[in-house]
C-alpha cells in the first residue's frame, strides 16, 4: 500500500473552496486500471511508439514498487497486424497485383497477427525492468456468463498476489459482435467501456484512460479559446461540448472515452483522462496533481466551488483594472499604502504559512536553493511593506503626456503612457515575488494573474488574500487573481488574445519552456550568469570586497557572481591567491577554467555557462579586458557584468562594449535590484533587447497610447490640412 500523506489544516482552507479536494481520493487508491488507446501504442504511420511505450511500462514498474496493484488494458492490436499484413503483401505482390484494386484488410487477421507482436513486444520491455506481465484475451460473451466473471477476478487477484501485470484486450480474432464500431446492445463496445466494466468487475480505486490528447477540451484542442476541463460535470458540460471526429485510429475517439468514463464514475470509480505522451502522467495522477480531466460520482457537489477558467480569470482581470485605471491618482496611491498596512498587520499568520511551506519542501529533498528563495527571513515582511510604501509615492505613472505635438493648426497629438493590459506572472519558489509583482500591478493599472510553484502553495494563499482583501469592491475582488493547480501553465499560455505579457520568474527550465509554449511576448530571463571582471589596475583590497558580497551575500539570486575573470599580471603578483583565500575563507567552492584549473588543482568547471546558485563559483584568467568581453559575450547571460579597474581605459572599453542588461564599475553586482534601483519593486529581470532590460519597475509595464485633440478637422486628401508637426511643451 502505498505512503499517505497527512497535513494540518490551514487559514486558506477554512476560508476558501480546497481547490486541491477534488484530487484527494488518490490517497486510497490501491488497484487501478490503465486503458492505453491505440493513438497511444502507435505512431501516425501505423508503427508502434517504442519510446511512449517504454516509458508507460518504466511508470508501471515504479508504481509496483510503490505498492499500487495495475492492470493494464491495451488497445493496439488490429493497428499494429494491419500495418504488417499490409507490409508483407506489398512485398509478396508482383507490379500487375498492385494494378488491381485493393482490398481491405481482414480486421480478424489483422487483430490475430497483431495481438502476438503486441503482448511480445510487452513482455519485452517489462523483462528489461524485472517485471512480469500476463496476457488474458477476453470478448463481449465471455462477460455473459457468471462464472467467466468469477473466474476472471480469481486470475487477476492471483497475478497482482504475485506483482504480476495483467494485460487484457478485446479478442477481436475471435469477436462474435456483428457490429463491433456501432454495436450497443453489448456489455462492452470498445476497449474503453471493456476497461470500465473491467475497473468495477476488478473493484478498481481508480480508472486512467490514456489518449493522445491532454483531456477532455471545451473545443477542438487545437483551437486556441478551448481550455482543458478539469473536471468532468455533466449537468454542466454535456451541453457546452460538441465531439469531433473519432480516433484516428481507434474505434470511438473522445466520445467514447467520455461516455466510459462517465458510467464508470456514476458506477464509484474515479476516471482521468489524460495524455498518455507525457512521460509520468500517471505518477502524477496518483500524486494528487491536476492532470487531465476528472471523473468522479460527486463533482455535481463540486459545482458550487465554481470553477472558473483561466480565460474567465482574465477576462475578470481586464475589466477591473479598467475600473482601477478609472479612479483618481491618490486612490490608487491609498490601494498601496492599504496593503503595506495589512502586510504587517498579517505578518505573524504568513510566517506561519511560509514556514510550513519551508518544512514541506525540506521533507520533500527539495534543493536547498530553492527553499533559500522560499524561505520569508525575519524583516522580510516590514521590507516588502515598505518598498510597497516607496511606490506609492512614487510619481503617477498612468497617463503621463511623453510628447506633445502641434500636427496641424488647432490639431495636437499627445503621446501618453497606458497599462499594457493583462499580465501572467509564472514565478517558482518566491512568495515575495507575489507581493512586489501585484503592487507593481495595481501602480501601473495592470490586471493580473499569477502562477506560483505548488512549494510555496501556503505563502502564495495566505499574501493573495492579505492584498485582495485591501482592495476596495469597486475596482472588483479579480482584479488580481492567483491560478491553483485547477489551471496548468499550458492553459494560460493559449491565452494571447487575453493575455498580453508573461513574465516568467524561476529556473532556467521553466524561462525556455514557456518561451517555446506560447504566441504571448516573453518578459524575462533564463540565466543569471554574471561575470567579475578583475583587471591588473584594480584596487585589490576593493576587489575582495565586491567579490565576496557578489557571491556570499545572497547566493541563490540571480544577480549573484558566477564567473570571475582575472588578467593573468595579477597571478604573479599574488591577486588570485588573494581571491582564492577570501572565497574559500567564506565557504565558497571553486571551480577553474583550463587555465586555473591546473594552476590551483582544483576541479575544471564543466562549462563556463553554468549558473551554480549555490556558495560556489568559476575562476579563469584572460589576457586583457577585450579577452574579457569576448569571453563574456561567448558564455554570459546577458544580466550583470562588472568591472574591477582603476585604468579609465578599461573601465570605458568594457561599459561601453559589454552587452548586458547591466553593466557595473567597481561594485557588486548584487546591486541588480528593483528596489535598490529607486524602482520600489520589480517584476523581474529582463535580458530581452525588446521593450524593458534589467530590472523591470513601472516603466516596464507601461505602453503608449496616442491621443489627438482638434476642433472639426477633416483629412479630405490633405487638402485643406497645413502640417506643422511642432513640438509642444508635454505641460499644456
Amino acid at each position: 500500500m502505498p505512503a499517505r500523506t497527512t497535513g494540518t489544516t490551514r487559514l486558506a482552507e477554512l476560508e476558501t473552496p480546497n481547490m486541491d479536494s477534488t484530487r484527494a481520493f488518490v490517497r486510497d487508491v490501491k488497484r487501478l486500471v490503465v486503458k492505453v488507446g491505440t493513438a497511444v501504442v502507435t505512431r501516425s504511420d501505423g508503427r508502434l511508439a517504442l519510446g511512449r511505450l517504454g516509458a508507460l511500462c518504466e511508470q508501471i514498474k515504479e508504481l509496483n514498487l510503490q505498492g499500487y496493484e495495475v492492470i493494464l488494458v491495451t488497445s493496439g492490436a488490429v493497428g499494429l497486424g494491419r500495418q504488417r499484413l499490409r507490409y508483407r503483401k506489398l512485398v509478396n505482390s508482383s507490379f500487375a497485383d498492385l494494378q488491381k484494386p485493393q482490398v481491405e484488410l481482414d480486421g480478424k487477421a489483422c487483430a490475430a497477427v497483431g495481438q502476438s507482436s503486441l503482448m511480445a513486444l510487452y513482455d519485452t520491455l517489462f523483462g528489461q525492468l524485472d517485471v512480469t506481465s500476463a496476457q488474458l484475451l477476453v470478448t463481449d460473451h465471455d462477460f455473459r456468463s457468471i462464472e467467466f466473471r468469477k473466474q476472471l477476478s480469481e486470475t487477476v487477484q492471483s497475478l497482482l498476489s504475485l506483482t504480476v501485470v495483467p494485460i487484457l484486450n478485446e479478442n477481436d480474432a475471435v469477436s462474435t459482435r456483428k457490429a463491433p464500431y456501432e454495436d450497443s446492445s453489448g456489455i462492452f463496445w470498445d476497449n474503453d467501456s471493456l476497461a470500465a466494466l473491467l475497473a468495477l468487475e476488478l473493484k478498481a480505486d481508480l480508472l486512467i484512460l490514456l489518449s493522445d490528447v491532454e483531456g477532455l477540451y471545451s473545443g477542438p484542442p487545437s483551437d486556441p479559446k478551448s481550455r482543458l476541463i478539469r473536471t468532468y460535470i455533466r449537468e454542466k458540460h454535456q451541453g457546452e461540448i460538441t465531439f469531433g471526429d473519432k480516433s484516428r485510429v481507434g474505434r470511438g475517439g473522445m466520445t467514447a472515452k467520455v461516455n466510459a468514463a462517465f458510467n464508470a464514475a456514476k458506477a464509484g470509480i474515479p476516471v482521468v483522462i489524460t495524455s498518455g505522451s507525457a512521460p509520468e502522467n500517471i505518477l502524477q495522477v496518483l500524486q494528487g496533481e491536476d492532470i487531465g480531466t476528472l471523473f468522479h460520482r460527486d463533482a455535481h457537489l463540486w459545482a458550487q466551488s465554481r470553477d472558473v477558467s483561466a480565460r474567465e480569470m482574465a477576462v475578470a482581470a481586464r475589466e477591473s483594472s479598467r475600473n482601477l485605471q478609472a479612479i483618481s491618482s491618490e486612490d490608487r496611491r491609498k490601494i498601496l499604502l492599504d496593503i503595506a498596512d495589512a502586510l504587517e498587520a498579517n505578518q505573524e499568520q504568513i510566517m506561519k504559512e511560509n514556514e510550513a511551506d519551508v518544512a514541506a519542501a525540506e521533507n520533500a529533498g527539495y534543493e536547498k536553493s530553492l527553499i533559500a528563495r522560499l524561505a520569508l527571513k525575519p524583516g522580510k515582511i516590514t521590507n516588502l511593506a515598505n518598498s510597497i510604501r516607496v511606490l506609492a509615492n512614487m510619481e503617477e505613472p498612468i497617463g503621463r503626456v511623453l510628447k506633445r505635438t502641434e500636427l496641424a493648426d488647432g490639431l495636437v497629438l499627445e503621446k501618453t503612457s497606458s497599462p499594457l493590459g493583462v499580465l501572467l506572472i509564472v514565478f517558482e519558489s518566491r512568495p515575495d515575488a507575489l507581493v512586489q509583482i501585484a503592487s507593481l500591478a495595481i501602480r501601473s493599472g495592470n490586471g493580473l494573474l499569477l502562477k506560483g510553484g505548488k512549494e510555496a502553495k501556503r505563502s502564495n494563499a495566505i499574501l493573495h488574500k492579505v492584498i485582495t482583501d485591501a482592495i476596495p469592491d469597486s475596482i472588483g475582488g479579480r482584479l488580481i487573481g492567483l491560478v491553483t493547480s485547477r489551471e496548468e501553465i499550458p492553459d494560460l499560455l493559449k491565452l494571447d488574445d487575453v493575455i498580453d505579457l508573461v513574465i516568467p520568474r524561476g529556473s532556467n527550465k521553466l524561462v525556455s519552456q514557456i518561451k517555446e509554449s506560447t504566441k504571448i511576448p516573453v518578459l524575462g530571463h533564463s540565466d543569471g550568469i554574471c561575470h567579475i571582471y578583475v583587471d591588473k589596475s584594480a584596487n585589490m583590497e576593493m576587489a575582495n570586497r565586491i567579490i565576496i558580497d557578489a557571491k556570499v551575500d545572497y547566493p541563490a539570486a540571480c544577480n549573484a557572481m558566477e564567473t570571475i575573470l582575472l588578467h593573468k599580471d595579477l597571478v604573479p603578483a599574488d591577486g588570485l591567491n588573494a581571491i582564492v583565500f577570501a572565497l574559500r575563507s567564506k565557504g565558497v567552492t571553486l571551480y577553474g577554467g583550463p587555465k586555473v584549473s591546473s594552476m590551483l588543482n582544483i576541479p575544471q568547471a564543466e562549462s563556463f555557462h553554468h549558473e551554480y546558485n549555490s556558495m560556489a563559483c568559476t575562476i579563469e584568467t584572460v589576457d586583457d579586458v577585450h579577452e574579457a568581453i569576448d569571453h563574456i559575450h561567448q558564455h554570459g547571460s546577458a544580466h550583470t557584468d562588472c568591472v574591477i579597474a582603476e585604468d579609465d581605459e578599461v573601465v570605458e572599453t568594457f561599459l561601453r562594449q559589454v552587452d548586458s542588461a547591466a553593466v557595473f564599475h567597481n561594485a557588486s553586482t548584487r546591486f541588480c535590484d528593483g528596489a535598490r534601483f529607486g524602482l520600489g519593486a520589480e517584476v523581474g529581470i529582463s535580458t530581452s533587447r525588446i521593450h524593458a532590460r534589467g530590472p523591470v519597475g513601472v516603466e516596464g509595464l507601461l505602453t503608449t497610447r496616442w491621443i489627438l485633440r482638434g476642433n472639426g478637422q477633416v483629412v479630405d486628401g490633405d487638402k485643406g490640412v497645413t502640417y506643422t508637426h511642432r513640438d509642444l511643451p508635454t505641460q499644456s
